[in-house]
């Protein structure tokens, strides 16, 4: 299931990790929300919090090691309609929607559904530390001084704005293309696509409609046929 833990992504995985924690110490070392909530021995908001960060790290790792969908060509007579071959990764991935260089791994037809639930997960974290960070900046009466008391803190607010703003751009662009049961691959490349040159620019030949589509992406489990779904028009015709 995992891949080997020594492999390219080491040290992304490792900075993504580091980078996240620090993040979070600097939240208790400065006079955040957090901190003061501690030193009155109240401990409902920092614990939560951590819990947050523990499950947004579980499921950045589980996505990152996961086997996206590896087509096994001892099984296959031919190559699966929505794979494609990963020049990075050197496989042939089922339901292929990208490479990631933040995880190091493809997203595929296996972690694709953990790699909305990270997204989703890690936006909230980034939400609530925005407002932890506001809360901890200190007042000095001098610019100089104000930026001396919080350079870590303005450090770690900057952070995650931008970490903000680049994982709510991929959670939506990632919940629309779900919702229409295309990929990013497809939804760029559709003019290079055999199975997709044919059809209009509006046309998705795999769209279930929107309720189907978010079923099939969180609740099947299973590896999809998608060659049945693509010839049920003319299966139905006929």
């Amino acid at each position: 299931m995992f891949r080997n833990l020594l492999s390219a992504g080491f040290l992304v995985r490792v900075f993504h990790a580091a980078l996240t924690w620090a993040v979070t110490l600097v939240f208790f070392l400065f006079e955040t929300d957090l901190r003061r909530s501690v030193e009155h021995g109240e401990f409902l908001q920092p614990v939560t919090f951590v819990l947050l960060v523990f499950c947004s790290m579980l499921l950045y790792f589980i996505t990152s090691l996961m086997d996206p969908g590896y087509v096994t060509f001892d099984d296959e007579l031919k190559q699966p309609m929505r794979s494609k071959h990963c020049q990075s990764c050197q496989h042939c991935v089922r339901r292929y929607d990208h490479h990631c260089p933040w995880i190091e791994n493809c997203v595929g037809e296996r972690n694709h559904r953990f790699f909305v639930l990270y997204l989703t997960m890690q936006l909230a974290v980034l939400l609530w530390a925005f407002h932890i960070a506001w809360s901890g900046f200190r007042t000095e009466a001098a610019w100089k001084d104000w930026l001396r008391v919080n350079t870590f803190l303005l450090l770690a607010f900057m952070i995650v704005i931008i970490c903000t703003v680049v994982v709510m751009l991929l959670l939506v662009s990632h919940l629309y293309l779900v919702s229409n049961n295309t990929t990013t691959w497809e939804f760029m490349s559709r003019h290079r696509i055999s199975y997709l040159k044919h059809c209009g620019s509006e046309e998705n030949p795999f769209d279930q409609g929107i309720l189907g589509n978010l079923w099939t992406f969180f609740c099947i489990c299973k590896t999809v046929v998608w060659e049945r779904i693509y010839f049920q028009d003319e299966d139905e015709l006929v």
